[in-house]
């Protein structure tokens, strides 16, 4: 009996269409909404000082429980953070949802700002160090411990665990990475031995290894792809107003907003806007909660600042992409996904080779961080599940997938990473709420203590 790839594919996708539906979009971002009011809006009103502590780690970052450098956690989460999604799911975002739809990423990312930040509290303030002297944390830890519900915290680690190993973590980025290179001559195969084998050589040396290769990449691929989206938009300066003005009507507009009988309505802006934000910074999903828990710092309040600046970062490069796009090229363009985030940066800087070598050169770098990120998540996950001994056999697995990667039909596995991205981030939103009184309380010590810093300082003075 042979299996209909095409019927498989759209049954995968159906799944995926009803696990992110507005029922669990509206779960992510109400529950944003609230924290974001509970806090004060703490999102807007503390953007400063969380950029100041992202960077600035020596005031605070290098001493503490944790195993690597506060700085080096948020490299960690960046890595798998800023993934192809980045380029490739804001590209299909502005295509499906059309200019509207990176509105209403800027509204849901802002809301889901506070998400990012209670998880960091709550990693810090619930993470456990192992017999070997090794922190581990995360939401598995925080809704086990501070909810006292295992089941729930298991729920967690198991998905967290597939979306390392069949969804965001592996199959889809080796798959782009390949795609990528071959368009430049690269066999397929070379580039998947080439992989598999620098993959392995950074995920087997654990967190601190794959902590090192984060900060060296990710701030050099973060500069690059926004220094060069920049240029686009300088070059381009006379158009943008207008093109803001078109942003904001079209998301409110009850018709169709490019004619024609495209039927992008403010709706559908409003989804595909929304559901593309929590992708590009998983605010709400839980993840990057389990690399900020391996921070040096005992200050919970000070690590949630930190993880909240590294989802703007994640906001400001998907800003980039859709803005690029928006200004650069032909709305009616047939090409999707990262040939038509090419062909943005190609007429935007009037050198076409250019366009392709920029956006190459990002999704190699942003799909490879992500693998190692994940790689480090989906241990945390097996070992919570399973013990330490699961480790070794979870990297192998890993690598395994990444190997495969190049050879599946890349939209079946996308939707399968939507299906368990989404269902990881249920037990996650429902840690975050029973934990709420949690996050104000260590909001609160951490706000007092600072201002008590800073008085102080002033009557010395």
């Amino acid at each position: 009996m042979s299996i209909n790839t095409g019927q498989i594919e759209l049954f995968l996708n159906t799944i995926s269409n009803l696990v992110w539906g507005w029922p669990l979009i509206m779960f992510i971002i109400g529950t944003g909404v609230y924290f974001s009011l509970r806090l004060g809006l703490l999102s807007f009103s503390k953007l400063g000082l969380s950029l100041k502590y992202a960077i600035a780690e020596n005031t605070h970052g290098k001493t503490g429980t944790g195993n690597i450098s506060v700085f080096a956690s948020l490299c960690t989460a960046l890595s798998a953070t800023l993934g192809t999604g980045n380029i490739v799911g804001i590209a299909v975002a502005v295509t499906v949802g059309g200019p509207g739809s990176l509105f209403w990423l800027w509204i849901s990312s802002f809301f889901s700002l506070a998400l990012k930040y209670s998880e960091g509290v709550l990693a810090i303030k619930y993470r456990k160090v192992e017999k070997d002297g090794n922190v581990s944390g995360g939401p598995m830890h925080y809704i086990r411990t501070g909810l006292n519900n295992a089941f729930l915290a298991k729920v967690f680690a198991f998905f967290g665990m597939m979306v390392a190993l069949i969804g965001i973590g592996t199959i889809a980025q080796s798959n782009s990475i390949v795609v990528t290179l071959s368009s430049f001559g690269t066999p397929n195969l070379v580039t998947t031995i080439i992989l598999v084998i620098v993959v392995g050589m950074v995920t087997m040396g654990g967190l601190q290894r794959i902590s090192t290769v984060a900060e060296k990449i990710v701030p050099i691929m973060t500069i690059f792809y926004i220094g060069a989206a920049t240029l686009v938009l300088a070059a381009n300066i006379t158009r943008l107003p207008s093109l803001l003005y078109s942003i904001v009507c079209s998301a409110f507009s009850p018709k169709s907003i490019l004619g024609g009988g495209t039927g992008i309505t403010a709706t559908i802006a409003a989804s595909v806007g929304a559901s593309r934000g929590i992708f590009s910074h998983e605010a709400g999903l839980g993840s990057a909660a389990i690399a900020a828990a391996a921070a040096k710092t005992n200050s919970p309040g000070m690590q949630g600042l930190v993880s909240m600046a590294g989802a703007l970062l994640s906001i400001i490069v998907c800003t980039m992409t859709g803005l690029v796009i928006l200004i650069a090229t032909d709305r009616s363009s047939p090409l999707e996904g990262a040939m038509l985030t090419s062909q943005a940066f190609a007429h935007g800087l009037g050198m076409p080779e250019l366009g392709k070598l920029i956006v190459g050169f990002s999704i190699i770098l942003f799909a490879f961080t992500t693998i190692i990120g994940w790689n480090y998540y989906g241990e945390q996950c097996t070992q919570f599940l399973f013990g330490p001994r699961a480790i070794v056999p979870y990297k192998l697995l890993f690598i395994f997938f990444v190997a495969i990667g190049p050879f599946f039909r890349i939209n079946a596995i996308l939707s399968l990473a939507d299906i368990v991205t989404g269902l990881m981030s249920i037990p996650n939103i429902i840690g975050l709420i029973g934990l709420r009184n949690a996050v104000l309380q260590e909001t609160n010590t951490f706000f007092s203590s600072s201002n008590r810093i800073r008085r102080n300082m002033t009557d010395k003075i």
